[in-house]
């Protein structure tokens, strides 16, 4: 049976206004791109979504994952798009595009990449999520929930072809390793990672026995790989649903809860995560809260059928409720943590300008340890810990 492949590139090529929304015209001229591509045969289907300032091209075709053929219709198509951008003097443009050229393969040249080659079943539903002002990890909570915990998914407990559990790929993003994990045996041992969600994301999960696809995230930290902070990531993941793997309801449910996920204004804040409708992704209150849509389709022998509105549901009222009661609490911590990130996180911001400006100005403090004393004191404890082992 001839594969499908669903490849979902996205990538900020300039802001209206500012980081809130995206141009018009830049959605026209991607769509014009893509349908120029899918009328020569390169790819199967197409739809051009976006969240915040935020473009998805979401692509079908029978190529498989990696393809530097798709990839590079991804890139040219944002690199037209940026033509437009800067005509239109939109805020940032082509900012995502970290390479003047094409090398091959779009992951590690900006744009998030998320990609799933499978076999389709007699109804193929997925959902395609798509987020603005977060970074990848942001996924790590609702996967958890979605494919490992019973209180939130019953189909574990109930529905015989998901009781073997799924497998976790996870990613240790600073260091560019990936460990596989078993649900549920492994469960602690999964969360003890994903908890930690600017350095360890899921990647993949497959249902375990056959190996089936179940999700897949987009993993490219931006700061990362430019070396400096020039927007958050903005990740995408795509799920597959039903027939022995999570219900649609099931894959929705997490978000009814506004967890707090890295990004939000200058990409140095922690702030709640709402669901909204694509008419309501547009963040502008301090460029925020972080947004997520869910763009709901069926795929049917390789055509998209879709996109439906996943979050433009009154369910969801209570949870966006909920995220503007909380982007109020965390407001009004200012400056100060938990509200700005921790200093680890702020490396790629403008913080160690500063520091390097007054580094001159530190001087030891009396009334703390002296290094010497520390030191001391780190060499007795662990003679302490070897005469207790």
């Amino acid at each position: 049976m001839t594969k499908t492949t669903l490849s979902v590139i996205k990538a900020d090529i300039g802001g209206f206004v500012g980081h809130s929304a995206i141009h018009p015209e830049l959605i026209i001229k991607a769509e014009e791109e893509l349908q120029s591509y899918k009328d020569k045969g390169k790819i199967k289907d197409f739809r051009v979504l976006w969240v915040g300032d935020d473009m998805a091209l979401i692509m079908t075709h029978d190529k498989g994952e990696n393809c530097e053929e798709i990839h590079k219709i991804g890139w040219d198509t944002f690199v037209e798009g940026t033509k437009v951008a800067k005509k239109l003097k939109l805020y940032g443009a082509g900012q995502d595009l970290l390479s003047e050229g094409f090398s091959g393969n779009i992951k590690g040249m900006g744009p998030g990449c998320a990609e799933m080659e499978f076999e389709e079943r007699t109804s193929e539903p997925f959902i395609v999520f798509l987020a603005d002002k977060t970074s990848p990890g942001a996924w790590n909570f609702p996967a958890y929930k979605m494919f490992a915990d019973p209180f939130n998914t019953p189909g574990l407990v109930i529905d015989e072809n998901m009781h073997a559990g799924f497998e976790f790929d996870i990613m240790d993003v600073k260091n560019n390793k990936i460990i596989t994990l078993k649900a549920p045996e492994e469960s602690y041992k999964i969360l003890a990672f994903i908890g930690a969600v600017e350095t360890y994301v899921i990647k993949n999960i497959r249902r375990r026995g056959d190996k089936i696809p179940s999700a897949t995230m987009s993993t490219d930290k931006l700061s990362l790989l430019a070396g400096k902070y020039i927007g958050k990531d903005d990740p995408a993941m795509i799920v597959r649903c039903q027939s022995g793997l999570p219900a649609v309801g099931e894959v929705t449910n997490p978000f009814a809860f506004p967890h707090l996920v890295p990004g939000w204004m200058r990409g140095s804040h922690t702030g709640p995560m709402m669901p909204c409708s694509f008419e309501e992704s547009n963040p502008s209150r301090f460029d925020g809260p972080p947004r997520v849509i869910g763009a709901g389709f069926q795929i049917a022998e390789g055509m998209l059928v879709g996109p439906r509105d996943m979050f433009n549901d009154p369910g969801f009222d209570n949870a966006r409720q909920k995220a503007n009661d909380i982007a109020d609490y965390m407001r009004m911590h200012g400056p100060f943590e938990p509200h700005r990130l921790p200093p680890d996180q702020m490396e790629y911001t403008t913080l160690p300008k500063i520091q390097e400006e007054v580094k001159k100005r530190w001087v030891e403090s009396k009334d703390g340890p002296s290094g010497k004393d520390l030191a001391q004191q780190h060499a007795y404890q662990a003679l302490k810990d070897d005469e207790l082992e």
